[in-house]
């Protein structure tokens, strides 16, 4: 009975291998990365950045299921070069940032597409408000260098975003908000 466990034991460990630490980190390099998004705002886009973020990327296309990425959003530090429309941005109707400081995403699985295209599926965080969320992606790598662009579609209003005033109607703001990936890590030693 002892030898027949073990056996078994054996062949679970080989069909589902443990996470050995073999999955490589991966270090944001910050100076050629963006996190933004970007809104129709009056029948024109509006599109900002947020200047402070970190990723906590653990990733190997080879191994997906041992694949994570957390990122944190500093949402006072959004900025699209017009500082009065930021203010709103920031404010009340929008982020509330003075109460909802921080913005977060959370990796609950990958998907490989085909040839370079992904999906992250994850949960994002505004508001303090929760919701699933796919981020498709393209990756692309170069030696130990990594190049990440991708868009996800999110509704503005599931997240307690423009819930007041003229904001919680689809005009002049539209629902319908594309959140921007454009990031460049490198695997770390």
């Amino acid at each position: 009975m002892g030898l027949r466990r073990a056996a078994v034991f054996s062949l679970v460990a080989l069909a589902f291998p443990a996470h050995g630490g073999t999955v490589p980190h991966w270090s944001v390099d910050a100076a050629k990365s963006r996190l933004g998004f970007s809104v129709l705002w009056g029948g024109q886009p509006f599109r900002g950045n947020f200047q402070r973020w970190k990723a906590d990327i653990v990733f190997d296309p080879n191994d997906l299921a041992h694949s994570s990425a957390d990122v944190s959003i500093d949402i006072a530090s959004e900025s699209s070069g017009d500082p009065e429309t930021d203010d709103n941005v920031k404010g009340a109707q929008g982020f509330q940032a003075d109460k909802f400081a921080t913005a977060r995403f959370t990796t609950t699985g990958f998907v490989h597409k085909s040839g370079d295209s992904y999906v992250a599926g994850g949960k994002l965080t505004i508001r303090g408000i929760t919701r699933p969320v796919q981020l498709p992606f393209t990756l692309t790598f170069g030696g130990n260098s990594a190049h990440m662009v991708g868009t996800a579609e999110i509704s503005r209003i599931d997240f307690g975003v423009g819930h007041g005033g003229d904001f919680s109607k689809p005009v002049p703001v539209a629902y319908q908000v594309a959140v921007t990936v454009d990031l460049t890590a490198n695997k770390a030693p």
